[in-house]
């Protein structure tokens, strides 16, 4: 089955299960994955299609923003094409390229950067709280679904590594935001009210950082 969005056709791939709810996916090759009851037919699939149109375009925009992404190298916000020059022992960025000898070397930098940076934004970001609050612990790892958590029982803050890929800025808000649940351990008026004594705008970032 196919399916026209924008002038352009979708593969539809049907599965039908023993489901009483449907549910509409696309995924990395861009087909769109209609999970149903084996009661449902085609035309009855077409109108769901029909009715999650806008829907539609959001989760295939999407998902060609992440399969871009996958294959270009990110830093601090900005994308690159990764370059590999066997004399190089050193790594240097210029005009939209990374230059490195070996993806391996690349990779060892890369780790680096994500402890050096990650460090000087916590420790910048704690020395101008006002809040009399002692300094987390803090433990940087890859996330799959959260930006940052600040654990009461430890009193640390952990932060997903993939926000080196990401702006300075958003760095800042993910740091203000677990630091300031130190304070407010919850997501009460206050503690979006001190967020934004830190980060004016974090709903903006936090939008952004959602995409």
């Amino acid at each position: 089955m196919k399916y026209l969005i924008d002038g352009k056709e979708y593969e539809v791939v049907i599965i039908k299960k023993r489901n009483k709810n449907s549910y509409i996916r696309v995924k990395e090759d861009l087909k769109i994955y209609v999970t149903t009851s084996y009661l449902n037919n085609k035309d009855y699939i077409k109108r769901m299609l029909d009715d999650n149109y806008s829907s539609l375009v959001k989760m295939i925009e999407k998902r060609i923003i992440s399969n871009q992404k996958n294959g270009m190298f990110f830093y601090l916000g900005k994308s690159y094409d990764i370059i590999e020059v066997s004399i190089m022992d050193n790594i240097e960025i210029e005009d939209g390229k990374i230059y490195t000898q070996s993806k391996a070397l690349l990779n060892k930098w890369y780790k680096k950067q994500i402890e050096t940076i990650f460090n000087e934004r916590f420790n910048y970001i704690y020395s101008i709280f006002d809040e009399n609050i002692t300094r987390p612990k803090l433990k940087i790892r890859a996330m799959k679904t959260r930006w940052g958590v600040y654990n009461k029982s430890n009193h640390s803050v952990t932060l997903n590594s993939h926000l080196i890929e990401y702006s300075i800025e958003k760095l800042d808000y993910v740091i203000i935001h677990e630091l300031s649940h130190i304070i407010h351990f919850d997501h009460s008026a206050s503690f979006w009210q001190l967020v934004a004594k830190y980060c004016p705008n974090y709903k903006k970032i936090r939008k952004e950082l959602k995409e």
